[in-house]
């Protein structure tokens, strides 16, 4: 993993300097902590092969020799011009982050819970090695741009969300199976259009991807381990919600950022309808219901939220005095509750009775 303080480093014949991270939004990858004694505490036994089955899988670590840095990253970022150096640095720096964040999260949990749930820990080890190896590959690239994130700082000074250990499941669940299909979506359009292959990273994806999907098995099987969390009206309200909050918050943000995918040959629209579609689809074999993303007004109400975040962005460059900026977006942010409640209170689709997308 690359050290926090890289002050020092070279890259591709460059300093590398610490970057700054980017101000916390709603946007930006969250820092999580949980209830380790109730996590210690949980029973294994009605999933217990099953989680043995997939920390086998953890120990064999298919991507150890993977993450092995090749000529190819040698003057890669200098045949960038400056406006795709600009959107592509946003988008290591937010995947480093939100793999660092996994890291962080797994690695604590696995030596808090040691002792009390030694299979648990193990397992949630197994992922730290992979998150950690992530955020240090997204870092080295970094450094190939001159900078990299000061990861000790991160560690320091991140404003951490406390989540019960069933949101923890609900929330890493989604956030791995996601990661699964942006990465092997990018990697399956760029393995047919390797015009479009801006830089070295992204021929790991494959890969790379597998880690995650492994990741989102485990935590499938864990919630299986722990019924409740999939089962009763109460788990039904709470799939819904964390269903929406992901994909919300990633369609609100790479449409913020779509040259970032317009330099890969992407459209960021259907890119995010691919990718929300599979996770919803993949959602559907552990919660007990998911989203109705064929519904139109699915898609005109997160269209909705992209203009107001626009518009708030608008209004935060402008030079109104604060006062005024505030008024300005006291409408826009009730306009974005609005919106977010008339998508949660969409009739939702019973797993059981689920059709996949034909694509």
């Amino acid at each position: 993993m690359v050290p926090p303080t890289a002050v020092a480093n070279q890259a591709a014949d460059k300093v590398v300097a610490v970057k700054e991270p980017v101000q916390d939004t709603i946007l930006t990858p969250r820092f999580y902590t949980t209830d380790f004694e109730a996590m210690a505490a949980m029973d294994l036994r009605p999933n217990e092969a099953e989680l043995k089955a997939i920390c086998e899988e953890f120990r064999k670590d298919y991507n150890r020799h993977h993450f092995v840095r090749s000529s190819d990253f040698n003057g890669a970022a200098d045949k960038l011009d400056p406006e795709t150096r600009r959107v592509f640095v946003e988008f290591l720096e937010q995947s480093c982050t939100s793999e660092f964040s996994g890291f962080l999260l797994y690695k604590e949990l696995s030596r808090r819970i040691k002792q009390k749930n030694p299979l648990l820990a193990e397992c949630f080890s197994y992922m730290a090695r992979d998150e950690a190896r992530h955020a240090g590959f997204l870092n080295k690239s970094m450094g190939d741009f001159g900078m990299q994130l000061d990861l000790g700082f991160l560690t320091k000074n991140k404003n951490y969300t406390f989540f019960k250990p069933k949101f923890i499941f609900y929330a890493t669940y989604l956030s791995e199976k996601i990661g699964y299909w942006r990465y092997i979506t990018i990697y399956r359009h760029l393995d047919k259009n390797p015009q479009n292959k801006i830089f070295p990273i992204f021929n790991f994806f494959e890969n790379w991807c597998q880690d995650e999907n492994r990741h989102g098995d485990f935590f499938d099987a864990l919630m299986k381990s722990q019924p409740n969390t999939v089962r009763g009206p109460i788990a039904k309200l709470w799939c819904r919600f964390f269903l929406l909050a992901v994909f919300a918050t990633m369609y609100v943000r790479d449409l913020d950022r779509k040259e970032f995918y317009e330099s890969l040959g992407l459209d960021a629209r259907t890119y995010d309808k691919i990718v929300i579609e599979k996770t919803n689809e993949t959602s559907a074999r552990i919660f007990p219901v998911v989203l109705n993303v064929k519904n139109q007004r699915f898609w005109i109400r997160l269209e909705r939220l992209v203009s107001n975040n626009a518009a708030l962005k608008a209004t935060d460059a402008s030079s109104t005095v604060a006062p005024l900026k505030l008024l300005r977006k006291i409408p826009l942010w009730i306009s974005n509750g609005a919106e977010m409640a008339k998508l949660f209170l969409m009739p939702a689709i019973d797993s059981s009775k689920f059709q996949p997308a034909v694509r």
